[in-house]
């Protein structure tokens, strides 16, 4: 196994500690998706405002209970006492009301908002082109599913309840800071710009660190996803060691970030609460004397200090929002970039339907990959009548395979075109271009759901009696029924509780359902036994039957009976005809079945 390249999915770190006009658009295009639920965030909000309120009522209470508790020293009154204290219960009770509902209101919200979200990506993900999977790995894709739109939740969630709260909270304790002393309000003030400066010196540091950190857990994840996802692969050939020493080396790398991260913290949280102690201690000396020469009572000066612990929280509260708004503008634009892919491969203005006939012709097609350099395919000319089974041979990486992707348009052409029907595929909805098709592969890839669920995918509206008769058709009702749970059986990831013979038939039958007029064949017989082979190509034989049938060949034994061979050999078609042709001109078929024949 080799270590994993990551694709940069950050900004550079230069860039990221301020909002730009670019991430401001992100912001908003994020809301887009609370719109739905702007009732619950209206009422949350209106709710956070009274929550916010409230508190800052707090102090002014405590304050007030300070100044009758001093005032009825030695006296067996305590009525005023109980009565701010009763005052105080209720401000916390109803401010626990308002909390609870904005709490409520905006985790619904918010999990709608992610679900949504999560929808559209997904809905995105499957309508994407091969190239796009081409170029990226599942764990990244799933990791925007998931981790991203995660963080975007918590934003949602709590970001705007706690942007709005502080906010209040900050300018509400100010002017009531300003109100209750101003000589002392100047000294907190002067002292605050530290704190903030602090803040964001070391906010910014602790958030380029913090990615960092992610980006190497990231990797850690995707070596660890890779490797569960191939453990036989790892196992064969005792690679335990190497895979467990290569997942060493990337959770080593994400340590040493975090153990930077913590410096950065071990340094940041003394610095600031040194800070804001140091001016709590100044307010306190100056407000003390500000109360032994009675120009401020002693609940003024509790209440003072509580609004000045007020709103050092609520500028160290803003410091982290910013973080996390930035680590939100991070995730939705790996998000944003899922869904501004583009659908598929390019589509012409016009769409045409044409008869399904099950007629294919590539007219002079070239190929090359846009990470390869050179052409797959050089200008292939080639016609398939309805009903009409050609057997695609040649050597390795001589195209065959390439060649048949582009007819489904998983790819397309660079030049030339090819027609469908007698249509340019280009000029026809995808979806329904591809309804005209089906491919038994080599590899069959099953979901991990039942046979049943699997059978399904080609025809989401098949009835049991249509699942039972193509499994018939397929050889594959035996051994369903043999299962305890029958179609209801789970195959398991990518069906390994079935054997290969048994895949390839539950393959055949989901074909059958399809029923398509343009078939394409893989060798779907070339890594089975005897006897499966034979229950499949028998299956096979009920599935070609009056379908237009194109075969790639590695065993060139199976292909004898096909109506023509093309062989192809760099790219380019070099000989065609039948088997017996093809073999009495002693070209590169004749070659290559000599050898398979008799490899000395």
């Amino acid at each position: 196994m080799r270590p994993m390249r990551r694709r940069p999915v950050t900004t550079p770190d230069a860039e990221r500690p301020r909002l730009s006009l670019g991430q401001l658009v992100q912001v908003r295009r994020l809301f887009v998706f609370a719109r739905p639920y702007r009732g619950r965030i209206i009422a949350a909000t209106v709710a956070v405002a009274f929550a916010s309120g409230l508190g800052l009522v707090f102090p002014r209470i405590m304050g007030d209970l300070v100044d009758s508790a001093l005032g009825e020293v030695g006296s067996s009154d305590t009525s005023s006492l109980d009565r701010f204290a009763l005052i105080l219960v209720g401000v916390f009770l109803a401010q626990a009301g308002f909390n609870f509902l904005r709490t409520y209101w905006l985790a619904i919200a918010g999990e709608g908002v992610v679900a949504d979200l999560r929808r559209a990506v997904f809905d995105r993900v499957v309508r994407l082109g091969v190239p796009f999977f081409d170029e990226r790995k599942t764990g990244e894709i799933t990791s925007r599913l998931t981790a991203d739109a995660a963080v975007v939740q918590a934003t949602v969630s709590t970001a705007v309840a706690q942007a709005l709260a502080q906010g209040i909270t900050l300018i509400g304790s100010v002017i009531l800071l300003l109100l209750l002393s101003p000589r002392l309000s100047l000294t907190v003030l002067t002292f605050l710009p530290v704190v903030i400066i602090a803040a964001a010196f070391f906010g910014r540091r602790l958030r380029r660190v913090s990615t960092n950190f992610q980006d190497r857990l990231a990797e850690a994840n995707s070596l660890a996803e890779e490797a569960i996802a191939s453990v036989r692969v790892v196992k064969w050939f005792t690679a335990e060691d190497e895979t467990a020493r290569l997942y060493d080396h990337h959770i080593r790398a994400s340590y040493d970030v975090a153990i930077r991260r913590a410096r950065l913290r071990a340094i940041f949280v003394p610095t600031v609460t040194f800070v804001m102690f140091s001016t709590i201690a100044l307010v306190l000396w100056q407000g003390g004397r500000l109360v032994i020469d009675g120009t401020l009572t002693a609940g003024d000066l509790v209440t003072f200090l509580l609004y000045t612990l007020t709103v050092a929280g609520a500028i160290g509260t803003f410091t982290g929002l910013y973080a996390q708004l930035q680590e939100a503008l991070g995730a939705s634009q790996r998000i944003f970039e899922l869904l501004d892919e583009p659908p598929e491969v390019a589509k012409t203005d016009t769409t045409e339907q044409p008869p399904r006939l099950g007629t294919v012709s590539l007219e002079d097609v070239s190929f090359a990959y846009a990470e390869r350099s050179g052409d797959v395919l050089r200008g292939i000319n080639l016609d398939v009548e309805p009903g009409e089974m050609v057997a695609l041979v040649g050597p390795s990486g001589a195209g065959k395979t390439t060649l048949v992707q582009l007819i489904p348009r998983f790819y397309d052409v660079t030049s030339g075109r090819i027609l469908v029907d007698g249509t340019d595929v280009r000029r026809q909805d995808i979806e329904q271009l591809r309804s005209r098709m089906a491919a038994v592969p080599q590899e069959v890839e099953l979901f991990s759901g039942t046979i049943a669920e699997n059978l399904r995918v080609a025809k989401a509206d098949a009835t049991d009696q249509e699942l039972v008769e193509a499994c018939i058709a397929a050889n594959a009702h035996q051994f369903v029924t043999e299962f305890p749970d029958g179609y209801a059986t789970v195959v398991g990831e990518r069906g390994i509780k079935l054997s290969g013979g048994q895949r390839q038939r539950v393959a055949i039958a989901r074909a059958l359902l399809a029923d398509p007029s343009i078939l394409i064949l893989d060798e779907a017989t070339s890594s089975l036994d005897a006897e499966s082979e034979a229950l499949v190509q028998s299956a096979l034989e009920v599935l070609m039957r009056g379908r237009t049938t194109l075969v790639i060949a590695h065993r060139l034994s199976t292909v004898r009976r096909a109506d023509r061979l093309i062989v192809l050999a760099e790219g380019r078609i070099i000989e065609e005809g039948r088997h017996e042709e093809l073999l009495a001109v002693g070209g590169l078929y004749a070659e290559l079945y000599g050898r398979q024949l008799d490899p000395d």
